[in-house]
């Protein structure tokens, strides 16, 4: 099997099941203790650093070298564009982030309930994990390399590690408040859905159009540097009681970060 869009939605799906993994821990815990959660949140963090720059970006400037755009101006293009569609989707989707009040949200105003808007918020800022995927294995195919397959695989096996403590951030909170378990497990492994869409729309989109594979690259470790800062870096430390107790969510991204960089300069 070597069409890049069917692996990317494999790849993807499996991106997904560990979403649906880490939101089944809601069937054994209620609760997690914050210097666990802490730990969970920066180790996410610390893959997604690491794969923006080994995975997407520096293979971006890679490609743009010797072409009309400078190298450097076409990773900023595209990383800078990458943020502002974040930043755009943040504004109008209306969602709510975990540690904002009962009656707060952002985006449009809605009516929805505040467990819809608390899953809508982890499903937009999944996309640019599945998009990072897709464009991945897009450029894969593209490369002729023989291993070039490895580093997109390396890039799928990071996010989805990355996705399981994802999904316990989404489930157990909603289970403390007063969702049943099976309700909390359901909204938990949905807001994973999204990215085998984003993974199938990146592949296909850098394989019609290849002249956009850098700043596709570009785009989505833009896209993926924007969640870190706007949601997970602040969810870890926001969690802590005290300064010490930051030290956790530290931790876990130096070690998240070690780990995605094995992986791909080994696999890539």
């Amino acid at each position: 099997m070597n069409n890049p869009i069917v692996m990317a939605l494999v790849a993807t799906l499996g991106t997904w099941g560990m979403t649906a993994l880490g939101a089944a821990l809601v069937f054994f815990f209620k609760t997690i203790k914050d210097h666990v959660m802490n730990t969970m949140l920066g180790f996410a963090s610390g893959v997604m650093i690491a794969a923006s720059f080994w995975s997407l970006l520096a293979p971006a400037i890679d490609m743009a070298i010797g072409g009309p755009v400078p190298a450097y101006l076409v990773a900023a293009i595209g990383f800078l564009m990458g943020g502002a569609f974040l930043w755009l989707s943040d504004r109008l989707l209306p969602h709510a982030h975990f540690d904002s009040k009962p009656d707060e949200s952002e985006g449009i105003p809605t009516h929805l309930r505040r467990s819809i808007l608390l899953v809508l918020s982890i499903t937009l800022h999944n996309i640019p994990e599945g998009l990072a995927v897709g464009v991945a294995f897009g450029a894969a195919s593209l490369s002729g390399e023989p291993n070039a397959y490895m580093g997109a695989i390396a890039v799928a096996i990071g996010i989805g590690i990355q996705n399981f403590p994802e999904g316990a951030a989404v489930s157990i909170p909603l289970r403390r408040e007063n969702l049943s378990r099976f309700k909390s497990f359901m909204y938990g492994q949905a807001s994973g859905l999204v990215e085998p869409v984003a993974g199938v729309l990146g592949a296909l989109l850098v394989i019609q159009m290849r002249a956009i594979l850098p700043y596709a690259l570009a785009f989505a470790a833009g896209a993926m540097i924007y969640v870190v800062v706007e949601e997970l870096v602040p969810a870890a430390q926001g969690k802590a009681e005290d300064h010490k107790a930051t030290h956790y969510a530290t931790i876990g991204t130096m070690v998240g970060f070690t780990v995605m960089m094995m992986l791909d300069v080994g696999l890539g």
